[in-house]
């Protein structure tokens, strides 16, 4: 089962991938939540050409990716679910817990640390909210990001099976909760109590600092309940509320280049 995994692992990766955006982009073509106040086509060709950039990044500096890296693990016999004997269904439940709560962690971290959050704000610049927003992550951050995964992954040794899924699950969660979509207002109250939905993570890309500073989560949303930082609704509504930060509203400077180098251009602003 390994091996045909880590045969297949990219191809399965990519074509859910693909799916859960196709769907997403129809969804939001069918029944827009909020009306763009941007170009999409602009919006889109840059957000799909940082992804692009990101995953070269990523397989440039990584002779190997967090599926792979797992199976390593394993074989080395590295990290605590090598150790306990539990079931596999366990393992394989708490695999996908705690690395939900890890990617939670980092997500509040790259908000608090000032260093960090230069990086960070490049995802929050979009002056709209839509699936494609899901993939507007500098370079550097996705570096970052995975060598958190890797340590992550070495911690607990979870298979190889456990990781693509819990990757398969967070690209798909993130396409959804950054929709330019709606659900009936019970379903949402139903959904939220167990994972994040688009109106809930919307309010994180509020241009309110502290709308900014909540709703972390990317999948599972009790992470924000049991720590505080879950609000429930912007203060403006969700047809209101300004998406984005205060200091980047210019389209001029959220061209591709002026992205990727916007975290060494500016001064540091503290998300405390």
């Amino acid at each position: 089962m390994d091996n045909w995994i880590l045969n297949h692992e990219a191809s399965l990766r990519i074509g859910a991938f693909l799916a859960v955006l196709a769907a997403m982009a129809l969804w939001e073509q069918l029944a827009a939540r909020r009306r763009p106040s941007q170009p999409k086509p602009r919006r889109w060709l840059i957000n799909f050409g940082i992804v692009v950039l990101d995953s070269v990044a990523l397989r440039l500096l990584f002779p190997v990716l967090a599926v792979t890296f797992a199976e390593a693990m394993r074989l080395q016999g590295w990290g605590l679910f090598n150790l306990t004997g539990w079931p596999a269904w366990v393992e394989f439940l708490l695999a996908m817990i705690l690395l939900d709560l890890a990617i939670y962690a980092q997500h509040v971290v790259m908000h608090r640390i000032p260093l960090l959050w230069r990086l960070h704000r490049m995802h929050h610049t979009d002056l709209d909210f839509d699936a494609s927003t899901a993939l507007r992550f500098h370079p550097l951050e996705i570096v970052l990001s995975m060598l958190l995964k890797l340590g992550a992954i070495a911690l607990l040794g979870p298979t190889a099976l456990a990781v693509l899924m819990f990757e398969v699950v967070l690209n798909a969660s993130a396409l959804f909760n950054h929709g330019n979509v709606s659900l009936p207002r019970r379903a949402d109250a139903l959904l939220r109590r167990l994972i994040v939905t688009p109106d809930m993570h919307r309010v994180h890309h509020s241009v309110k600092r502290e709308e900014t500073n909540s709703n972390y989560g990317f999948n599972l949303s009790v992470w924000d309940y049991l720590f505080g930082t879950y609000r429930a609704q912007p203060a403006a509504g969700h047809d209101r509320m300004i998406i984005g930060l205060e200091s980047y509203r210019d389209p001029r400077q959220l061209g591709l280049l002026s992205l990727l180098l916007q975290p060494f251009r500016t001064p540091s602003v503290s998300k405390n």
